[in-house]
This record gives structure tokens, C-alpha cells and sequence, in this order.
């Protein structure tokens, strides 16, 4: 089960890094399954240190989480798509509540709350192209607060890496 998708970051997640905070982050972003010991040497610091760093970090809100990157294709969802969602402006006291309900359908990936011309961005993992259609037709523009959405399909993706 997911858990809802949180709208706006922690009060303190800008708060400044230091050089360790920076090579913890790389080390994590690169392996978050890395041994506490490996990533306390890679960052210079003790082990101790490197738990209270790590713990201090999830707790500003730096570290969103840990996930495993799972091919949707190998879960039997080979088609990818960016569905592009403008809301009614009657809608916009709404927000909050049409991002969480999307978040939670079983194709959604992603949901990205935009400003500019449209309102968010849903990237889904569908099993077929009658899956997408159905998605977008009952949850989207089946929804009184969608004004409009326009769907384009993923061909190809290729993760980046963060930069720290």
C-alpha cells in the first residue's frame, strides 16, 4: 500500500548541507542499500556520526525515502505515458485532494503538481493501450474538476543521475 503523497516539502529542507551531508547524499543516491560502515567511510566520518548524519537528513526532509526502481514492464505494464492534467479554475481549492486520489490509482508512477499552463503531470505504467484509454477516460476526464488533459507516450526512459 502507498502512502499518500505528501503536497508540500518539510519547513526545514533547505537548510544548508556541508561537504559531509553532500557525500552522504552522492554515496545514497548512488546505493541506497550501502552498509552503514561503507557509507560512513566513503563520507571520512564514524559510524556513529554517519547514523545521526543519516537520521538528521531524513528528518529535515532531505531524504524523501528509499525505493527500488522496478521496471514497470516486468509487473506486466509495458506502456508508459505522461498525461498532462489542467484543472477547471472552479476546482482549484481541490488541489490537495485530486493529487492524493491520483497518486493512489494502480497505474500512477508519478504525480507532479505544476505551475504554468497545466496543473500536474501523471506518468503511468499502463498494461495496454485500452488500459491507458480507459484511465484517462474514467479518471481524468471522467473527473468534474479536469478541464483538459493531454496524454503523450513514453518511448523510452533513462534515469539521471541527482546531482550533488
Amino acid at each position: 500500500m502507498r502512502r499518500p503523497a505528501a503536497v508540500f516539502p518539510p519547513k526545514d529542507v533547505h537548510a544548508p548541507l556541508d561537504d559531509v551531508d553532500r557525500r552522504l547524499l552522492r554515496a545514497l543516491a548512488d546505493d541506497a542499500r550501502i552498509p552503514n560502515n561503507a557509507l560512513a567511510a566513503l563520507a571520512g566520518i564514524a559510524p556513529s556520526t554517519c547514523l545521526g548524519r543519516v537520521r538528521a537528513l531524513r528528518e529535515r526532509g532531505v531524504i524523501r525515502g528509499y525505493h527500488a526502481d522496478v521496471d514497470p514492464a516486468a509487473l506486466g505494464r509495458p506502456l508508459q505515458a505522461m498525461i498532462a492534467v489542467r484543472l477547471a479554475s472552479s476546482s482549484r481549492s481541490h488541489i490537495p485532494e485530486f493529487m492524493a486520489m491520483i497518486a493512489e490509482l494502480p497505474e500512477v508512477l508519478n504525480v507532479f503538481f505544476l505551475g504554468g499552463a497545466d496543473d500536474f503531470m501523471v506518468h503511468i505504467a499502463a498494461t495496454s493501450t485500452e488500459n491507458l484509454r480507459d484511465f484517462v477516460v474514467v479518471n481524468l476526464s471522467g473527473n468534474p474538476d479536469v478541464a483538459l488533459t493531454e496524454t503523450n507516450l513514453i518511448f523510452e526512459h533513462a534515469r539521471a543521475g541527482v546531482r550533488i
